[in-house]
């Protein structure tokens, strides 16, 4: 895997950016509604809390952060990241992910799920890659089965969120066996044609 050597993630509805510092007033823009917030460590209500989200994913080790920039309106929607990143066992986390409630229930996540589960695979060559859904949201475990996620199960007490939620966590994964399948499942919900090795 290599990790330095990473550049923008293109589709043909979105676009995966690298996070940079300069994204801070268009993450503001997407991410100062509470609701995005509910289930996750996260928080952004100013534009410092925006700077300060950012400072923190890039000095964060085995992590790759990006901003989810939507081509139709040409703009940053949110953000997902790499994370947990280990060489040795080639498996990793997406994770972090959120998005302005303007673009929920569009391609837009879908979209971006296959472009780094595609860079995962195809690319870095990982053996498994897993992601994670507080217990509560429904929402988001979800879509993670809606694209080929197995669920593995629940870790009970597992974090403690900003407002002292203590969260019991899903695991889900999907794994180098699985990802053909998952691969034509997830372009067949975006309805988008891409070229399939």
């Amino acid at each position: 895997m290599d990790l330095t050597n990473i550049t923008r993630l293109s589709g043909n509805g979105v676009c995966l950016l690298p996070m940079e510092e300069i994204h801070a007033k268009d993450l503001y823009s997407a991410g100062n509604d509470p609701l995005i917030w509910k289930f996750t460590q996260g928080y952004i209500a100013t534009l410092d809390d925006a700077k300060s989200y950012i400072q923190l994913a890039l000095s964060a080790e085995n992590t790759i952060p990006f901003v989810i920039y939507d081509n139709k309106s040409k703009k940053i929607v949110g953000s997902t990241r790499l994370y947990n990143i280990s060489e040795y066992n080639r498996s990793l986390e997406i994770g972090a992910t959120w998005l302005s409630p303007t673009v929920w229930r569009t391609h837009i996540n879908t979209e971006s799920k296959y472009l780094l589960l595609k860079y995962c695979f195809e690319e870095m060559k990982t053996i498994r890659v897993q992601f994670k859904a507080d217990q509560r949201n429904i929402r988001s475990q979800r879509a993670i089965e809606r694209i080929g996620g197995v669920k593995e199960g629940i870790l009970r007490n597992h974090m403690i969120l900003p407002d002292g939620y203590i969260r019991d966590t899903v695991y889900y994964s999907i794994i180098e066996s699985e990802w053909s399948i998952v691969k034509k499942k997830i372009l067949d919900l975006i309805n988008i044609t891409y070229e399939i090795n």
